[in-house]
């Protein structure tokens, strides 16, 4: 999964599942633009993929500005709520006039504001839809332009096993979730024509900040459900972004790849 030469952009890049996603594709030779609401935790991030990629230099060259440095070190760091279209826009312009074109984009934000239906807030629900659902329409409307001049391009949306089966508590969430797939399955078909490949990955039970909440008792009966006897990782969920954004992943458009270790199957 040679990504060398390839763009990506994580949103949600600064924990969990959006860091291991942008550390993967970073390895695999992309640049990588790093966004999220959090710049000391994107810097962070930032930092890791240039030690674990460094740059290397002919003998003789001159040592790059710092600014030059972090661009060829594959890292970019654009701070931006994108639950905000006028910030959405913003970050893009930024990334397209640093990095100069956008081949990945890996809609990965998401927030959670738990409680039953019947006394969820309003506005949880609206916060919820915002950064989960409406942030990948108008990150996937920013990317699209310049996919469609390459004639090439992945669009992976991460969802969630409870937009596929529900969760009490979470219909907010859940909803979101739901909307993602058919995003997804949506955008395929619009894009399909030009080489633009539109996928969704669905996590289970993986061990982020989001589940490090959870009771121990309430990850016990969650393990019971897992065939695999485990519980994923973020690198789990990394490793299968790295390959729906690959060239290996060409023929694949238009589907929801499950990562949950047998948890829902069928």
């Amino acid at each position: 999964m040679n990504l060398t030469g390839r763009v990506a952009v994580v949103t949600g890049a600064s924990q969990g599942i959006g860091r291991a996603c942008a550390l993967k594709l970073a390895k695999c030779g992309a640049s990588v633009a790093l966004v999220a609401r959090n710049q000391q935790k994107l810097n962070e991030v930032a930092r890791e993929i240039e030690q674990s990629a460094p740059v290397s230099y002919s003998e003789g060259a001159s040592v790059p500005s710092a600014s030059l440095r972090t661009r060829l070190g594959r890292a970019y760091v654009v701070t931006a709520d994108i639950g905000d279209e006028e910030q959405v826009k913003a970050a893009f312009k930024s990334i397209l006039g640093e990095l100069g074109k956008i081949d990945i984009l890996v809609n990965n934000a998401g927030i959670t504001r738990d409680q039953l239906v019947m006394r969820m807030k309003r506005t949880d629900w609206d916060a919820v839809l915002a950064t989960n659902l409406t942030s990948a329409y108008l990150c996937t409307q920013q990317a699209i332009g310049s996919m469609l001049k390459q004639r090439w391009g992945r669009i992976i949306n991460i969802t969630s096993i409870f937009g596929q089966m529900g969760q009490a508590g979470q219909a907010n969430y859940a909803a979101s979730k739901a909307g993602l797939i058919g995003l997804t399955m949506a955008v395929a078909r619009e894009l399909g024509s030009r080489s633009i490949t539109c996928n969704a990955v669905a996590p289970g039970f993986i061990e982020t900040a989001m589940t490090s909440a959870l009771s121990e008792e309430l990850k016990q009966n969650a393990l019971k459900m897992i065939p695999l006897g485990r519980i994923g990782s973020p690198d789990d969920v990394a490793n299968c972004v790295a390959f729906l954004a690959s060239e290996e992943a060409g023929y694949i458009t238009g589907h929801v790849l499950n990562v949950n270790g047998g948890m829902l199957m069928g």
